[in-house]
């Protein structure tokens, strides 16, 4: 629920400003959002005993020096109630932000470390045939195969050596 209603907030933010505006709103937003991962200032702005000029005044020290619309917005959400929205904001804000640079970041999963040429010609083949600037990093995990995600495109390919195997027995028993 809140990533749509934030969707809602970063298309206001992109309305009517160019790139590089949308990007300076962008890097301070991410710095609010990094502050919602301390759980003392989470509970400062949850907290119902702390007034909300004193939430808002707090966030926009973080965002001091920028125009009076970043100011402006975050007064705006103050007074909805909705601070608890900024890192979904900034997420959704980044992802837009990648759009329209036709930039994106990919993740390829796999149980064992690849190289780093192997990951760049990955990176290549898959820039090419989306026509997109693609950054590609790994996670080694316990998936069985590889995986590669490119979470602003909505693209995940995989190839998993279990699905591999039923298949596989699955047309042998149906060519017997």
């Amino acid at each position: 629920m809140k990533d749509l209603v934030a969707k809602r907030y970063v298309k206001a933010l992109i309305d009517g400003r160019n790139s590089e505006s949308i990007n300076t709103i962008s890097n301070k937003l991410n710095q609010v959002a990094s502050a919602f991962a301390d759980e003392r200032f989470n509970s400062i702005i949850s907290s119902p005993e702390i007034s909300d000029k004193s939430k808002v005044d707090l966030i926009i020290s973080f965002v001091d020096g920028t125009d009076n619309s970043l100011n402006n917005f975050i007064k705006l959400l103050g007074e909805k109630r909705r601070l608890d929205l900024l890192p979904f904001i900034a997420k959704d804000l980044n992802i837009q932000l990648a759009k329209m640079n036709n930039n994106y970041i990919g993740v390829v999963y796999t149980n064992q470390e690849l190289s780093s040429d192997y990951i760049s010609s990955i990176e290549k083949q898959f820039s090419k045939k989306f026509d997109v600037k693609l950054s590609l990093s790994q996670n080694v995990c316990d998936y069985d195969g590889i995986k590669v995600d490119i979470d602003g495109l909505g693209v995940e390919i995989s190839f998993s050596k279990d699905r591999l195997k039923s298949q596989l027995i699955d047309h042998i028993l149906k060519a017997v």
